[in-house]
């Protein structure tokens, strides 16, 4: 089995790769023992690779470690392009560790029992999703005029005609306060 990430190998003894695609659903059914889901998306595909590194081939084990804590641009983990024939039959191109690395020692054998998991970015899911127009929001309005208008006070805010009274009193309080 061969596993590179940018064109560099990843080796090691009896090497085991599990892919895995997450499908997140929700139980509809309440307290009914209706089967009712809702679908909520698919998930990024993984791959959990497990090998073994003997204890003389301390190097393989460091090339790991580096791989998985490589940055790129502003602290995110770096992405590999992935060549692997599990990830190549699950439709993974580009990867990045996530769940963390972890190495024990085995029982018997003087060598580590080396576990990581590989996380897909940029999937077509996600792509797809990226592409779908989003809904838009339409404005609401309820029928009617807007109460407290935008205009001063006494003047009209609908541009309506002023009833003879009201032309009264808007005449008293502009001698009153007069506008300036």
């Amino acid at each position: 089995m061969t596993l590179l990430l940018d064109g560099e190998q990843v080796l090691g003894k009896k090497m085991k790769i599990t892919a895995n695609l997450r499908i997140e659903s929700d139980d509809m059914s309440g307290q009914t023992s209706n089967t009712q889901t809702a679908h909520k998306g698919f998930k990024p595909k993984t791959l959990a690779v497990s090998l073994m590194i003997p204890f003389v081939d301390l190097v393989q084990l460091r090339t790991i470690m580096r791989l998985a804590e490589a940055t790129a641009g502003g602290g995110q983990l770096k992405m590999y392009r992935i060549v692997n024939d599990t990830a190549a039959a699950f439709g993974i191109r580009e990867v990045q560790f996530s769940d963390g690395v972890s190495a024990r020692e085995d029982d018997t054998l003087a060598a580590w029992l080396v576990q990581f998991t590989l996380s897909e970015k940029a999937s077509n899911p996600e792509k797809v999703e990226a592409r779908r127009a989003s809904n838009g929001v339409s404005s609401q309005s309820a029928p009617g005029q807007a109460v407290g208008g935008s205009g001063a006070a006494g003047e009209s805010g609908s541009g309506q005609e002023l009833s003879s009274f009201e032309k009264i009193l808007k005449n008293v309080d502009n001698y009153l306060a007069p506008t300036t």
